[in-house]
């Protein structure tokens, strides 16, 4: 007996020391055994793999040849994977070559937010990384502002400066669909460092319809209101007076963690005058029912085209700074 619960005690010692050695990556989503949406953020760090400084870290799904890696000691990133259970295997090398791995079982669910989309639907991904992106300072907004936008891998990053509460504005096109009226948008945003310079962030999609009007769903998170905001056009679609309308609904950008992956989901619709409904908008899956009908046609002259715009607005009469990563960006239409 003495022997045996020696014997167990020394494997035991071992097994601990084997562990240390390793020294395996700190998670801290998603947690063991969780229920996510897809896609999900991975986050986790790493500094030492068998007592060596760690250089790259790195996933893969189940028994997926396919290893996603990274340069540095952190992950903390939107991870897209299928229905059901899965292991993700949390993979960090250090200088030498070695690997430490842990493994994090996760019960994937079919997001509530994409069940509105029919299958039918056409959709385009990565937006952030098409060619064509404009910065440019928002006439509608005061004083001035400065912007550029950078890839890294998939992620833009946008870099601002801004004066006398001026605002950023980028947009691109993503299509030349005019026939569609159900879009809904998707991305992923990462306030890098701190929120303090800015105030609003602004997600629209506009659509040329067949009449050759555009609709304008403008929609922001609005920290001067702690609203969602939604864009309304208060005259004619040749005299049109463009302007914010406020929600029921809360939001603050403020209130978003800094260095952390948020998932931005909104739906809309209009129809072919020009009257747009703002249906829901999910923020990290949390579901804001809005339901609201407003005009927003404007006869702008475009051709026939399908934008998305991303803007920043400065929240000082100073100069401050905002910069913003964005990943995963996809706008769904029918």
């Amino acid at each position: 007996m003495r022997i045996a619960r020696s014997i167990t005690f020394v494997l035991l010692l071992l097994a601990a020391a084997a562990v240390s050695i390793q020294a395996q990556a700190v998670v801290s989503s998603p947690a063991n055994g969780s229920q996510v949406g897809s896609p999900f953020n991975l986050t986790m760090y790493a500094s030492t793999c068998y007592s060596n400084p760690v250089g790259y870290v790195g996933y893969s799904i189940d028994d997926s040849p396919n290893t996603s890696v990274y340069a540095g000691q952190t992950m903390n990133g939107p991870v897209t994977s299928a229905a059901g259970w899965h292991t993700i295997h949390i993979k960090v090398w250090d200088n030498y070559g070695n690997v430490c791995v842990t493994d994090v079982s996760v019960d994937v669910i079919s997001a509530s937010a994409t069940s509105v989309i029919p299958s039918y639907a056409a959709g385009v991904g990565n937006i952030q990384t098409l060619p064509g992106w404009a910065a440019i300072h928002d006439g509608g907004t005061p004083g001035w502002s400065v912007g550029a936008m950078s890839l890294s891998g998939t992620q833009a990053y946008f870099a601002n400066e801004f004066g006398d509460y001026g605002g950023e504005r980028y947009a691109v096109q993503l299509s030349d669909n005019n026939t569609a009226q159900n879009l809904f948008y998707d991305a992923w945003v990462y306030i890098a460092n701190d929120s303090n310079g800015f105030s609003n962030l602004e997600f629209d999609l506009n659509q040329t319809m067949p009449s050759g009007n555009t609709a304008i769903m403008g929609f922001q998170c609005d920290t001067w209101n702690n609203t969602w905001d939604y864009a309304v056009n208060g005259g004619s679609p040749q005299q049109y007076w463009d302007t914010w309308g406020h929600s029921n609904q809360p939001c603050n950008v403020h209130n978003w963690a800094p260095n952390t992956w948020h998932h931005v989901q909104i739906y809309y619709s209009h129809d072919y005058d020009g009257w747009v409904t703002y249906h829901t908008v999910w923020l990290d899956g949390a579901e804001q029912d809005l339901n609201l009908t407003v005009f927003s046609g404007f006869a702008l002259g475009w051709g026939p085209a399908i934008t998305t715009q991303f803007q920043i607005d400065g929240n000082s009469p100073g100069t401050t700074w905002g910069n913003v990563y964005m990943d995963s960006v996809t706008v769904y239409y029918w």
